[in-house]
């Protein structure tokens, strides 16, 4: 198929693509376009404006400050993944990104337009999750804007972005201390993930004191869990509290008691893995 009718604009500047998202309310940005681009052309996609940020300066920057880790959301996910950076300050992106379909899509796809798409079983939305990442938006009308990671994911394919806003960057608390922990489970290699974990856990005195989890491919959308949290840190079978909290998805190729079921297996083994470290 081919995509419908549309025009296009290359802005040079960051004002000027706010300004064209503040004018068409129909513009939708075009950052590395390994999802749009498919979806346009199943016509699943119509926008009447594509705005390609691709020419905007310094959106793909990665870098350190005293305390947070700053990923430019037109930084591509292979970028991020070899960046020494990232390999001391938030390792669990770059066990999570080797996760990312292929080499292919990883040398496009970027990072704002995975959090932006916010697909069920994308890995990046429920690592920002877990490192309690915060993102930072940019409209024309009110400037800029932070919204935390654990409130950014609104449902399925939807965000607390507004559609005159770009997503500018993450920003990740850097955590001494903090070890993370990333395992999915997919058909192949680089399919989607049916189900996935991201974990982080801070361990004292040979036990685990803090931990932050969020699924990926099981609900809607990546969120915290409290109370499973709680349990781990307790030494309670924390997977026996998710058939009661989760909300799973369901398919032909996984129906919603198999997301669960792997749910399980996986906080299980990310279970074992923390307290075995500690």
């Amino acid at each position: 198929m081919t995509p419908a009718r549309f025009a296009y604009a290359r802005p040079a500047t960051l004002d000027a693509a706010l300004d064209m998202l503040a004018r068409e309310e129909e513009a939708t940005p075009l950052a590395g376009g390994q999802s749009l681009v498919p979806m346009m052309a199943m016509r699943v996609a119509r926008p009447a404006l594509l705005v390609d940020l691709n020419a905007l300066p310094g959106l793909d920057a990665i870098e350190a400050t005293p305390g947070v880790l700053r990923i430019g959301a037109l930084a591509r996910h292979a970028a991020v993944l070899d960046h020494e950076l990232v390999a001391a300050e938030a390792p669990l992106l770059a066990l999570a990104l080797r996760e990312v379909a292929h080499p292919a899509i990883r040398n496009r796809g970027t990072l704002g337009g995975s959090l932006c798409l916010a697909d069920p079983a994308a890995e990046l939305p429920a690592c920002m999750v877990a490192l309690d990442a915060t993102l930072v938006l940019a409209s024309a009308a009110r400037g800029e804007r932070r919204v935390a990671a654990r409130d950014f994911f609104a449902g399925l394919y939807a965000t607390a972005r507004r559609a005159d806003e770009l997503l500018l960057r993450a920003e990740i608390p850097r955590a001494p201390g903090w070890s993370p922990w990333f395992e999915e489970v997919a058909r192949r290699r680089g399919d989607y993930a049916i189900a996935g974990l991201a974990v982080m856990a801070r361990r004292e005195a040979g036990r685990i004191a803090a931990l932050r989890l969020a699924f990926c491919g099981v609900e809607a959308a990546p969120r915290r869990l409290p109370e499973v949290e709680a349990a781990v840190i307790e030494g309670r079978d924390a997977a026996a509290l998710l058939p009661g909290l989760l909300a799973p998805l369901g398919s032909a190729e996984a129906p919603a008691a198999y997301r669960l079921h792997l749910a399980q297996l996986l906080l299980r083994r990310a279970t074992e893995h923390a307290h075995a470290a500690a």
